[in-house]
């Protein structure tokens, strides 16, 4: 290890516990009025509108959706600790003490020979086990350590690496250390929008539906994270637009994008944004009018919803079967049957429009029918019922925790085992 001098904390550790209860965003939270209004201060996004609980926004705390698929870099590692001494040294005996260090397998040979380990090096091991398992246990002391050494700094050096990976390509790299970043800062803007982007370049780059719902998932989060805690940050705004889009939310697409067009300055992509949002006009009002069917207002709904039945809007299933709904509940038979009939047409295992039309035929007292639906709707539960079954099963295979792999990586064959040092001086 280096000879780098360690500060004492400038905080005692009461200051410290008061500090962190006190959640300083709030300072920056506009009021209930000022969002009703929708004051300048909301308008501008000087004020934020939200403020989410640590288990929403903290990578630290949060569900990690992905962090399964980057448990294979912990092989790289192998765990040794600081020694009494250096402890010491540094004043950092009640936070490191006992705490594995992570290491590269030849930084022992490195250490070994008397040559010692930067304390950057030592961060970016460190980066590597943060951004693998924010969840891990010690990673509350890795993020102080690194901040006693290195200040808010650290976060920076670590988003300039992840840059640097995601720009060769390696995405798992860079996405590492924008988990890394975010571990040190969960608000960090330049980390939290790195690592939306990372996401969503994974999941594009993927054939795996898992893999790609799990990343299009945490894309999709990160990036209203992003909006949330930067009002003003105009390309979260414009990535959050097209994953709305992506997912069929069109008025959700068009909020966000009305949000860029406010805060961009960039020519090139207002224009691209107008345009898209002059395409999206006919999709919002038909999810307006599939709106008002879900909630009972069938006369605002249906002639919207007519009016688009034929055109580019004719092969989009959703449209025929709101209409059909909304025909079956203000006893208009006769048009819901074929409106059904062509939701299925469009999507042949849509089981509600088997359903409606079971039970239309049912009151209709055409047996026949009746059957031929009841049938063919048993066959799809039954292969939803079984493609369920075997996605649930994958869900709920326990994850290798952290730990394990520390315990698995710190050991040796016996055949190999040479005099090991355990603790770092």
């Amino acid at each position: 290890m280096s000879n780098s001098k360690f500060k004492k904390p400038n905080i005692t550790g009461e200051n410290k516990i008061q500090k962190v209860a006190e959640d300083p965003r709030k300072k920056e939270l506009a009021t209930p009025d000022q969002i009703r209004k929708n004051s300048w201060s909301v308008r501008t996004g000087v004020k934020r509108k939200v403020l989410r609980p640590k288990e929403e926004y903290d990578i630290q705390y949060r569900e990690d959706r992905v962090g399964r698929y980057f448990k294979k870099y912990l092989s790289k590692f192998v765990f040794a600790e600081f020694s009494d001494e250096y402890l010491k040294k540094g004043n950092m005996q009640e936070l490191m003490k006992g705490v594995p260090i992570p290491l590269r397998k030849e930084d022992l040979s490195d250490f070994a020979g008397g040559s010692g380990l930067k304390p950057t090096h030592l961060a970016e091991n460190m980066a590597w086990i943060m951004g693998i398992d924010p969840h891990f246990q010690y990673t509350p002391h890795y993020v102080e350590f690194l901040k006693k050494i290195f200040n808010y700094k650290i976060g920076e050096g670590m988003l300039k690496n992840g840059r640097d990976a995601a720009e060769k390509g390696e995405y798992d790299d860079a996405c590492i250390h924008f988990r890394a970043a975010l571990c040190m800062n969960p608000e960090y803007l330049h980390g939290m929008y790195s690592y939306a982007r990372c996401c969503r370049e994974m999941y594009l780059n993927s054939n795996n539906e898992e893999y790609i719902g799990r990343f299009k998932a945490e894309s999709l989060e990160y990036f209203e994270l992003t909006t949330e805690a930067h009002p003003r940050h105009a390309q979260s705004y414009y990535y959050l637009g097209y994953a709305y889009l992506n997912i069929g939310l069109y008025t959700k697409a068009q909020l966000a994008w009305k949000q860029f067009l406010n805060f961009t300055r960039n020519f090139r992509d207002r224009q691209e944004i107008s345009k898209r949002l002059k395409q999206l006009e006919d999709p919002v009002r038909i999810e307006q009018a599939i709106n008002w069917i879900s909630t009972g207002r069938y006369d605002q709904g249906i002639p919207v919803l007519e009016g688009y039945r034929k055109g580019e809007f004719e092969k989009w299933w959703p449209l025929h079967y709101y209409l059909g709904v909304a025909y079956a509940r203000t006893g208009q038979r006769k048009d819901a049957i074929p409106a059904f009939k062509r939701t299925l047409e469009k999507n042949g295992s849509h089981i509600e429009s088997m359903r409606e039309l079971a039970e239309i035929y049912k009151e209709t007292g055409d047996r026949e029918e009746e059957q031929k639906y009841r049938k063919k709707i048993a066959l799809v539960e039954e292969s939803v019922a079984a493609k369920e079954e075997y996605l649930e099963k994958k869900r709920n295979q326990p994850e290798t925790p952290t730990e394990s792999y520390m315990k698995t990586a710190s050991k040796e064959p016996k055949e190999k085992k040479k005099t090991g040092i355990k603790r770092l001086k």
